[in-house]
């Protein structure tokens, strides 16, 4: 078939994981012999425009007429089975929604964060979970600036929201959410159950190395404080003050807002080392040689790129046990889950990993099975395939 995929790129100064999931599908895809089109746009492009132009962005969050009509050209020429949304923030707006009805093609939405029923998009505010928009209009997000703490910046994203709520219910065929933690969260947007399904990312598949692991903790991700990177730095505080010698390492990788807080943080404990913004392969094999991978998020994670990327290698995760990572995780079976936001009790547990490093190779084992059975790329694609089939037989 003939796929139309849209989605606005993420900055490349703050690597997305959702533009690396967009790049993987769209290759596989390829791959079966399917035909993928891309209609794309970059944030980055922003950077280069001119004053005026900025100043127009909030009104093109709202309806951008130029992603209308050059999707509308899109479609006349390339006249695809399917159209698969991704993300249209901020340059492409849900105006390519109309642009799909208006031609009748059926869409289907990967819904990857929580940006439709809050500002931010990660239902987290001031250090903590807040969902407090869930269910209704974003009146709050505005008052309280919950968009890059900005009133003015906040109001345009929730304009959009409620301008187009009924689009988003009445114009899709099939939404995909990435895991049932966050489509659970997003019940407030009441849409129809029979064209909601569950679908994780493509994890494409990763040999397990077979030399033994060495004495490292890494972590992967972005450094703010919705990912959990200062429960981290707590958490391996009470790890040191419990086994000042405990001969386990922490390897940080990634960057972010809080870059020159963790680098002061780490240039006294040698047994920290910063690794900067890996590319995906050379974190790929970071994770591959660790006793364990720790994803300690404050907000509830709607996928665990991280997680599911080191099960394929053969290596546990400890995590926060809220959003989708309790549903990826079995405790104490492929990995450790932890209470959310409980710094001594992530000490506890990387002391653990420290005494018993059998017991985590016994966990990553189970860990590469789990993604043979729950996270198989080729079943992957079969089901969404089937989900554009289903679109395509029942078009709104």
């Amino acid at each position: 078939m003939k796929v139309l995929v849209v989605h606005n790129r993420y900055r490349s100064s703050a690597p997305s994981g959702e533009n690396r999931v967009v790049d993987t599908e769209s290759r596989a895809l390829a791959a079966l012999g399917h035909e993928v089109v891309r209609f794309e746009r970059s944030s980055d492009d922003i950077e280069h425009w001119s004053r005026a132009r900025k100043a127009a962005l909030p009104g093109r969050v709202i309806w951008s007429s130029q992603a209308h009509r050059e999707l509308a050209g899109q479609l006349r020429g390339q006249r695809p089975d399917v159209v698969h949304v991704h993300n249209t923030f901020p340059l492409l707006s849900p105006a390519v929604l109309y642009a799909c009805r208006d031609a009748g093609v059926p869409v289907v939405v990967t819904v990857h964060n929580y940006k439709l029923e809050c500002a931010s998009g990660d239902f987290f505010r001031n250090g903590a979970v807040c969902h407090d928009c869930a269910g209704t209009l974003p009146v709050r997000s505005v008052l309280r600036g919950c968009y890059r703490s900005s009133r003015a910046a906040t109001l345009p994203v929730a304009l959009s929201m409620s301008a187009h709520r009924r689009a988003w219910r009445s114009m899709v065929s099939a939404y995909i959410f990435i895991s049932a933690a966050q489509r659970d969260l997003l019940a407030g947007l009441e849409l129809d159950r029979d064209r909601v399904f569950v679908r994780y990312n493509l994890i494409p598949r990763r040999e397990v190395p077979r030399s033994p692991r060495e004495a490292l903790l890494v972590y992967a991700g972005r450094l703010d404080e919705a990912k959990g990177i200062k429960l981290l730095m707590a958490g391996w505080d009470h790890y040191l003050a419990g086994q000042p010698d405990g001969g386990l390492r922490l390897v940080i990788a990634g960057a972010g807002p809080l870059d020159g807080q963790v680098a002061s943080w780490a240039s006294t404990r040698p047994s920290v080392r910063l690794a900067g913004q890996l590319d995906p392969a050379s974190c790929a094999d970071l994770v591959a040689s660790a006793r364990a991978v720790v994803v300690p998020s404050a907000w509830e994670e709607t996928f665990g790129l991280v997680v599911v990327e080191a099960m394929a290698a053969g290596v546990p995760t400890i995590a926060a046990g809220h959003g989708s990572l309790a549903e990826l995780i079995a405790d104490q079976e492929d990995g450790v889950l932890f209470p959310p936001g409980d710094a001594a009790a992530l000490g506890q547990v990387i002391g653990d990993l420290s005494d018993h490093p059998q017991r985590y190779e016994g966990y990553g084992r189970a860990a590469a099975l789990t993604h043979v059975r729950r996270f198989d790329p080729d079943r992957n694609l079969a089901q969404l395939l089937d989900i554009y089939n289903f679109a395509m037989a029942h078009p709104v």
